[in-house]
């Protein structure tokens, strides 16, 4: 009875915080989501909450503003915490507590953290063996550490220089399609070119690796070591504050199987950990290579230029850069991209949210096309690669880029990412940029009317 309770309460917090909440989409536009204000303003707007008191309770002194992204949220913060009785508060709080320790815990807690959260919401039959679960901890505690030992045993200094050469390649080719972009005026242009020409390269792995010599770890308690290292990174965190950007530090750790561009710095980051097969092979061609690897960093070096990252200018600075003529040339085009997405259907009858994905989307095909044509400029002055395996060098392009998004999923898991992934379904970013290339069509002998060929009148184009 007393846990039936206490859920009741859980849900009724949480169900009114849900709904002072910006939607994902509403989250996507970076301009609804900053406001910087004025710690004295703050307070005003949130009498309930001492703000003084819980920056001192972080150690932070001297805090004068701050960016609110969600003032309903905070508003509605507040309105709770006045009326809420602080027993239900204690009882939100425990959960949040045990909630976020669950996986950390003794085998029972582990058990139920999986049944709900893998199981029920995802559709996960097995947990995963205690090995890969310790390694994530570590990765996620000391990502550089870890990253120090990836490096030296999995990537060489040829795998860099050879991504790094596709880099500029790619970065070479966004400036030459920039510059015959027909709808662009040229006082845009320059301002494009120079964030471009801004943007950071990192590679595998930092300059600088950090230094953990003041975290304390030891034998005992896994919750404990955890704790004490989600505590350090947020000191390392508050230390920032005050101080000028770093623009080398990285978000991700170099094992790790992603990549990212960061409007706040304008960099493009790829870790050591992507840079193996399905996405590059040292063995494999260029047309392989540029298809796989090449339509990532496309992706990412498209993100600077998606309907979030065109809005943060050379430095990162949030900057209304474009003339009103381009803005509205560039989000006419990027509708059609919400109207091609928008009529998928990612599983049963749950539609793909072509608004909530329009950032990857459009990077998707921005990168593709990009990639696409810097591997072409690769072949200038040379013969046509000979087929392999009876696949031409275009076709084989075309075929790294789906095998990178090769995947299979639960339905109980694509059904929970159709609500809430910025990115559409792994098969539709297959499918979706490349039924807009008439070089794929050439490629694989589509013909208009085929499944693969959009229409001209519907096909998406951007960069």
């Amino acid at each position: 009875l007393h846990a039936s309770r206490s859920a009741a309460t859980v849900l009724r917090i949480e169900t009114a915080l849900a709904q002072a909440s910006m939607t994902q989409v509403e989250q996507r536009d970076p301009d609804s989501t900053y406001h910087l204000t004025r710690l004295a303003d703050l307070q005003r707007m949130t009498p309930a909450l001492s703000w003084t008191a819980w920056f001192n309770g972080l150690g932070l002194v001297g805090v004068t503003e701050i960016n609110v992204a969600q003032p309903k949220f905070l508003r509605t913060v507040d309105s709770l915490i006045a009326r809420a009785p602080l027993a239900e508060w204690r009882t939100y709080f425990r959960w949040q507590l045990l909630t976020k320790s669950a996986a950390l815990l003794s085998s029972p807690f582990v058990a139920e953290n999986f049944r709900f959260k893998s199981g029920i919401l995802t559709g996960v039959t097995e947990q995963r063996p205690r090995w890969k679960r310790c390694l994530d901890r570590t990765d996620e505690a000391l990502g550089e550490i870890l990253g120090q030992a990836y490096v030296r045993q999995r990537f060489t200094p040829e795998a860099k220089a050879r991504a790094l050469e596709m880099v500029h390649n790619i970065q070479a080719e966004f400036r030459r399609r920039l510059a015959a972009l027909a709808w662009m005026s040229d006082a845009t242009k320059a301002k494009a070119y120079t964030k471009l020409d801004a943007i950071i390269n990192k590679i595998g792995y930092p300059d600088h690796w950090r230094d953990y010599s003041a975290l304390e770890l030891g034998p005992g308690s896994f919750l404990a070591n955890a704790h004490r290292a989600a505590e350090f990174e947020s000191a390392r965190d508050f230390r920032k504050i005050g101080k000028p950007l770093d623009r080398t530090e990285w978000g991700m750790s170099p094992p790790t199987v992603n990549a990212y561009y960061n409007p706040n710095i304008n960099e493009i980051v790829f870790p050591a950990g992507i840079m193996q097969p399905p996405f590059f092979d040292p063995d494999a061609d260029d047309a392989v290579n540029y298809g796989g690897m090449g339509g990532v960093i496309g992706h990412e070096l498209t993100h600077g230029f998606d309907d979030e990252g065109r809005k943060f200018d050379a430095r990162g600075n949030l900057s209304a850069w474009w003339s009103d003529e381009d803005a509205k040339e560039f989000t006419d085009r990027a509708d059609v991209v919400v109207r091609q997405f928008d009529g998928y259907t990612a599983i049963d009858t749950l539609h793909v949210n072509g608004r909530l994905t329009l950032g990857e989307n459009i990077a998707d095909l921005g990168g593709l096309t990009i990639a696409y044509a810097a591997f072409r400029r690769t072949l200038e002055g040379k013969p046509e690669p000979a087929p392999i395996d009876s696949f031409s060098a275009d076709q084989r392009f075309f075929l790294a880029w789906a095998q990178v998004f090769r995947s299979a999923t639960r339905p109980e898991f694509s059904r929970l990412l159709a609500t809430l992934d910025p990115h559409a379904p792994d098969q539709l970013r297959i499918i979706g940029p490349l039924s807009n290339l008439p070089e794929f069509a050439r490629a694989f002998g589509c013909k208009a009317g085929d499944a693969m060929v959009r229409s001209e009148a519907e096909r998406a184009n951007i960069w």
